[in-house]
């Protein structure tokens, strides 16, 4: 096994989720806001809580290139934190942004950018995750595994995303784009809670968001 081969494939993983994510995220915020689709403007601002567990991940991939790891550094426990923290806060955000929206009798002027951005995150999300999958079993690495796993639950998202957009753009029913939304806010709370508990627990073999598969 050429190791620093396959822990510079991890390296790139983690910089191009972590790109990505950003754009991500700043295509799905102002779509979401713009037509007022409640489950794009969610999904836009989980991929910006990804961006900073991928920091994370990045900083851990670093130092496996220099030494072998057991447990997570300072740095990579306080980035659990933030990120478990702020998908709580998304969870929170969401479930009330549902509520406000019944009340309101609000609904989206259209999801097509939702069904655009899904299909494009679709793609991206598993060939991210098959080479993670790939490169992290390659090295022995639970941690790369279960940074795979983290991304396969951005795929879950992504899915979400598409048929919620897609129905909405069929039908114009509310209430879809709600539970949409509902549906990224159940994900982000299992999420929250997997970052804490992992940070709390400092163990690199947890996958994230383990109750979810």
């Amino acid at each position: 096994m050429n190791t620093p081969k396959w822990l510079n494939v991890a390296l790139w993983l983690s910089i191009v989720t972590i790109i990505y994510n950003i754009i991500e995220g700043l295509v799905s915020v102002y779509f979401g806001s713009t037509d007022d689709t409640l489950v794009l403007l969610g999904f836009g601002i989980d991929s910006f809580v990804e961006v900073i567990s991928g920091i994370g991940i990045l900083h851990m991939v670093i130092r496996m290139q220099r030494s072998e790891i057991k447990d997570f550094d300072k740095f990579e426990r306080l980035a659990l934190r933030i990120t478990g923290v702020a998908f709580m806060l998304l969870a929170a955000g969401l479930v009330a942004g549902s509520v406000l929206k019944i009340i309101q009798h609000s609904k989206p002027e259209t999801t097509l950018a939702g069904i655009i951005i899904a299909a494009v995150s679709i793609l991206t999300m598993y060939f991210l995750m098959y080479y993670k999958l790939k490169t992290g079993r390659a090295l022995n690495s639970e941690a790369i595994i279960a940074d795979a796993h983290c991304t396969r639950t951005c795929l879950y998202l992504s899915f979400i995303l598409l048929a919620s957009s897609v129905l909405y753009e069929l039908f114009k029913i509310n209430y879809i784009d709600i539970a949409g939304s509902l549906g990224i806010a159940w994900y982000a709370f299992s999420e929250g809670r997997e970052s804490l508990e992992k940070a709390r627990k400092n163990q690199l073999a947890c996958s994230c968001c383990d109750n979810c598969h």
